[in-house]
């Protein structure tokens, strides 16, 4: 699906093309592909869930594979203008019910989110059907875009850590750009 609320998966889907992905036995909960990022095995875990529920399949890949070393949690943001990355080693959800949920299963804020930009809203009434709409055609090239770069991103901070990621592509997209 092309709807703003998949545009993570969106970005996994790059991470697996570009590194040839390996499929890890599922769950129910979740899809996982392995891939060698900098040297290192890394899963890419995408949720069968309702957006909501991402803890659910973080759980249930920890109870078959244990505590994850590292987490970077890639997801969409209607407080972020199409096309912006925001990388934070911890922080609050903000809201996200995805991130909530990932935080009760991770026992805190303290875990990595890489946030891309789907566009805001007017209000919490429009929120349901903007992050289920797919992109204008004005705005898919910003979006396909970021999905590359936010790609990049998370092969950085694989290999330099969060700092590093933050430090090379934290970025908002100046809004003309995205109103074009």
């Amino acid at each position: 699906m092309r709807t703003r609320h998949n545009v993570a998966w969106w970005v996994l889907d790059v991470l697996a093309s570009r590194n040839a992905a390996r499929e890890v036995p599922g769950h129910m909960a979740y899809r996982a592909r392995r891939v060698t990022l900098a040297g290192q095995e890394v899963e890419l875990l995408q949720p069968l869930t309702y957006m909501n529920l991402s803890g659910e399949a973080l759980s249930a890949w920890r109870e078959r594979n244990g505590s994850e070393s590292e987490l970077l949690v890639v997801t969409d943001d209607v407080y972020l203008p199409v096309g912006s990355l925001r990388i934070r080693a911890g922080g609050s959800p903000g809201g996200h019910r995805g991130l909530e949920s990932i935080e009760a299963v991770v026992g805190g804020p303290e875990y990595a989110r890489l946030r891309i930009g789907v566009g805001e809203v007017k209000d919490s009434a429009e929120l349901r059907s903007h992050v289920l709409e797919e992109f204008s055609p004005e705005e898919t090239p910003v979006i396909e875009e970021a999905v590359r770069l936010a790609a990049d991103a998370v092969e950085c901070w694989v290999a330099e850590g969060a700092l590093g990621a933050m430090n090379r592509f934290n970025r908002r997209v100046r809004q003309e750009e995205s109103e074009t």
